[in-house]
This record gives C-alpha cells, structure tokens and sequence, in this order.
C-alpha cells in the first residue's frame, strides 16, 4: 500500500497545507485501504511548497511540488490507483531542481520531511533514542564529553563557543542541582532554522538534550520556544508525552539510574531573550534583561545553579555523533569549524528554503549551486550573514568558505543560519536601517549606549535615506558604532552596529549618492526618486486614474506629464503601466 505525506511544516500550512491534506482525507474516503496519509515536516523546499509524497514503501516514489486541493484528485487517480507519475509536478529527480539536494549533507535535517513529526515509533524506526540508550548505558559522562569535544561540535546558536568544553565547565561546576536549557528562542529576521527542525523532528533535539543531561549531571531540563512558533510548541508538547509514556523522560531511563524531565517555556518574542542570561531570567519570572559575566551560566545559571545552555541545531546534531563518532562528524567541514550547518536561504535567491551544507562550502556554492542563483538572473550584489547581530558580505568576496573565522574577518558572524540573499534592486543603506529599526526597537534599555546610541545611529540613516545627510554623518556613524560595541553589556548592543560598519566598509558610494547626489542607486529610497512618463506612452490614462494625487495630466491617446510638485513617490504609476512609459530615477 502506498504512503501519502503532506508537508505541513509552518511554510506548507502557510501555502496551503491543510486543505490539500483535508482533500487527500476525502479522497481516501472515496478510495478506502487505498493509501496511507499521514503529515511530515519541511523538506527545505519551502520555494516549492505545498508538498507531497507519494512512496511505496521500498524507498521508491514521487514528490510532488505546489500541489493545490485542486490537484489532489489526479494524484489519487493517476499516482496512488495506476502507479503512473505525473512528470510535470515532480520537483525531485534526474534533471529536476539540480543541485538542491545533491549538495548538501543532512544530519541535522536528515529526519526533516522524512519521517512524520508526531510518531515517536516512526523516530525509533529511524534509530531515535538508539543514541541515548548507548549513552546512558555504555558509556560515562566523561566519555561522552570526550567524543563531542573530538567532534568539534561549536554552538550553532551564534556564539561558536566548542560544545564539549562548555558540557565539561558545567559538569565540573560544583552544585547540588544542574539544569540544560534548550535555546528556541529564534528571532533573526528571515531566520527560521530551529523552527523548522522542532516542527519536522523535534525527538532529535529532545534526545540531544538528554544526552547532554546525562553528561553534565542534570535532572531537568527546560526547552524555550518562542510563542510565535505554535507548530514547533505543539509538536515538542506531543513528543515530550510520546518520550515520557517510553521511559525515555521521567525516572530511571533505560533502567538506569538517572531521571530526567523536560518542560517548554514558550517566550514573549523579545529578542533579547537570545542572550543567555536574558534567557534565564526570563525562565525565572523576571524581566529578560541581561548580567554582567562573569559568573557564567555554566557556573551559575537558572536559580544560580550550574546550567548548560544550547540552541536546537546544537542538540540537533548530538545523537548523530554518539552513534558515528565524533571522528566521522569531524570529517566534515574545516579546521577550524567542523561538520555540518543549516541555513534558512530568504531574499532574492531562486530556491528559499532549508539547507544543509558541510561546513567549508563557499557561500557562491550555497547560493548558485544549491539554491539555483539569483532570481530573474539578477547581479548578485551582497549577503546579510548573521541577521541584526551579523554584517554584510559583497558578492565579489562570496568565494568565501562557510568557517568561523573567515566569515569573521569580513565583519560578519556566521550567526544562527540565517543567509539573506540581495540583488542591485536592493539599496544596502536601506537594509542597514532595517537591521538597526529591528535592533533598536528590541533593545532591553539597560545600557545607555544600546539604548540611546542606536536610536542616534538610526536617526542618522533616516535622514540619509530621505536625502538630508551630510558627510560627517559617516563619521559620527563609525564614531556611534565603536562606542556601542565597547559599552554594551551583551551581545546585542555589542553586534547592533555590524549591519552599519559592513555597509559603511563595502558599499560607502551608496551612502555618499544619497548624500551628495540626493540619489537612491538602487531605486529603493521613496523621497529620492523621480517618476517621469517618456515617449512609450500611449496617453491610455491607466496611470492618470491610478494617481491619488492627481500629480498626471495629459490628452487621451496624447503623450503624459508628471507634475513633480504634486508627486508623492507612491510608485503606482510605475506599477500600473503596461508600457513601459514610466521611468523611476
């Protein structure tokens, strides 16, 4: 019997998702014992949602891509009751969407799609909790370390910090209790990493954690998840209830003597809460403002206890290096960064989605061999790496490899994943005043210079991308940016000006047109542009009615004027025009 899965991560309910799995439902009732449906998370084709597979059980079948309630039927006829594909629907295969999956290495994601999110059987089936059964019962917490530290596993949360050093400073703290804490609490812009993994496979990240518990000697353990990520609650809700009724959490696991028990704190949203000491005051009940360190929370963390801390990714990639080695996970990547990292491709790339890429790819690879380059064959111009916390990176320096160190030399931060991807339609003053806008807003308040010196630095480039700047606007930006850095607490005022600095370093003619030439290269910046009608105009009034101010006059079938004076920049003559006869400049 056939196997009918619907992606119905975040990205394929947002495409449609549940009425096509509603339309697979009704269709099953026409056809009983036909197929079996079930629901599974996101693939990391999110460009080409809604998904769907259709397996025989042998390994053997077809996905389907964009696939409409509309389109359900002659799947079921064609696919499922005459065993006959339909070619022009497939997105996976010889010749179709080349490169996407070829060039990756999934571990992290290696279930994501796979397996359905909410059986804990369909993860056992997978070898889930094989990992943490010869953990708990072959091995010690020091040996366990050990083969981390060998994996070279860093933090995927942003930090970059060596994984089994952090579970070896925590296991050696002194403490009657100890705590994991799992970070969820995504809040890069156009990031969305560990969403995607909670909601496609979050038993990995549950059997992480508890190897980690293991290891550092804790007996709880607290997942935060942000509240925006209903899907990524309810599922980790479902699988912590499926662990438990297993014995996997609760007492005495696998017969031994430890007892462990996990519980989801869904968080507010604010960004800061990302920082680790934020983090924990939150869990605690109070504000999520940041403290000095140190102590460190491997020290003192939640209720002053000794507390490890990782993101999703992170925990992610545990159960994987307990059963190859820590040597096989290091086979992958550079010196300096090992195995493998996931990136949420945004922006102005052909395939956005989820990847995952050994580490010392470069980012050209990423985005043209990967994820089919730019869209409608534009010039590739930058990326943002890092997302509010991380920086910019040219084209011309995109042959750069996926590594923690060289990616810091550019001014940017490897980050959390997120990779967003800009064209020469994107004006790279306007991007850093979106960061800062997003940095400035998220800003807990404790520190001055976080507090008030971005708000300066964001006033300074609204009055830039409105053409009242002056030159020594860049100089008090790179002043603002140093003094920010050096006076922040944490690590969100101390990276806030990253996305100003890259810009200001890489692309300072953009910022000197604004300014000197009262220009918006890019053609981005409303109040700097100028719309002009010219000689393509077939006097059509399309563009005159469209209007809201009346600034278009002229004859019917006779040539149109803008009168500049009325002219909001509002762009709808440009929008509506089927003739090309509105310039923008």
């Amino acid at each position: 019997m056939k196997t009918v899965k619907v992606g119905l991560g975040t990205c394929g309910i947002s495409a449609g998702g549940e009425k096509v799995f509603q339309a697979f439902q009704d269709e099953l009732k026409e056809h009983p014992q036909a197929f079996i449906l079930k629901e599974t998370g996101c693939v990391g084709m999110c460009y080409r949602e809604v998904l769907v597979e259709v397996s025989n059980g042998n390994g053997e079948g077809h996905l389907y891509g964009e696939v409409t309630p509309e389109r359900v039927g002659r799947i079921v006829e064609e696919d499922i009751l005459k065993d006959s594909g339909i070619d022009e629907w497939l997105v996976r295969g010889e010749g179709r969407e080349p490169g996407f999956f070829e060039n990756q290495t999934r571990i992290v994601l290696r279930n994501c799609g796979i397996i359905d999110p909410g059986s804990i059987e369909e993860y056992i089936e997978h070898d889930g909790y094989k990992a943490a059964r010869t953990a708990l019962t072959e091995m010690t917490p020091e040996t366990i370390i050990e083969e981390v530290t060998i994996s070279g596993l860093k933090g995927r949360g942003g930090g970059g910090f060596p994984t089994g050093t952090k579970w070896k400073f925590t296991r050696q703290a002194p403490g009657d209790a100890k705590y994991i804490i799992c970070n969820a609490d995504e809040g890069d812009p156009g990031a969305f990493m560990d969403r995607s993994i909670l909601e496609g496979d979050p038993n990995a990240v549950l059997e992480g954690m508890i190897i980690a518990g293991f290891a550092i000697g804790a007996s709880e353990a607290y997942v935060y998840c942000r509240a925006e990520y209903p899907k990524a609650v309810a599922r980790l809700r479902q699988a912590i209830a499926q662990a438990k009724k297993h014995n996997f959490l609760g007492r005495n696991i696998f017969g031994t003597d430890l007892s462990f028990d996990i519980k989801v704190k869904e968080g507010a949203g604010a960004f800061v809460c990302g920082e680790e000491t934020a983090l924990i005051a939150s869990l605690e009940g109070r504000r999520g403002m940041p403290r000095f360190r140190p102590p460190f929370p491997a020290q003192s963390g939640l209720w002053g206890k000794p507390t490890n801390i990782n993101n999703v990714e992170t925990y992610a990639n545990v159960p994987w290096i307990i059963l190859n080695g820590g040597a096989a996970y290091a086979a992958y990547g550079t010196d300096d960064s090992k195995g493998t990292k996931v990136f949420a491709m945004a922006g102005k790339v052909r395939r956005t989605g989820l990847v995952e890429v050994p580490m010392g790819i470069t980012i050209n690879s990423i985005i043209f061999d990967v994820c089919g380059g730019i869209i409608d064959d534009r010039k590739f111009k930058a990326v943002q790496m890092g997302g509010p916390s991380g920086g910019c990176i040219p084209a011309d320096m995109c042959d750069i490899q996926i590594d923690y160190q060289q990616i810091n030399r550019t001014g940017a931060i490897m980050g959390s994943g997120g990779l967003i991807v800009m064209d020469e339609t994107t004006c790279m003053v306007d991007v850093a005043k979106f960061f800062l806008t997003f940095t400035q807003l998220e800003s807990c308040g404790k520190c001055t210079f976080c507090r008030i010196g971005t708000k300066r630095m964001l006033e300074i480039l609204e009055r830039i991308t409105v053409g009242e700047g002056t030159m020594e606007d860049l100089d008090n930006l790179d002043e603002l940016s140093e003094q920010i850095k050096d006076a922040s607490l944490c690590g969100l005022g101390q990276t806030a000006p990253n996305p100003v600095l890259t810009t200001l370093k890489h692309f300072r003619d953009e910022y000197v047109a604004h300014i000197r030439d009262k220009k918006c290269p890019a053609h981005v910046c409303p109040t700097l542009l100028t719309y002009t009608i010219n000689d393509n105009c077939t006097g059509c009034t399309v563009c005159a009615k469209a209007c809201p101010t009346e600034a278009i006059f002229g004859e019917k079938k006779e040539l149109h004027v803008i009168e500049q004076d009325k002219c909001i920049k509002c762009g709808k003559c440009f929008t509506v025009c089927r003739f090309d006869a509105v310039d923008k400049d």
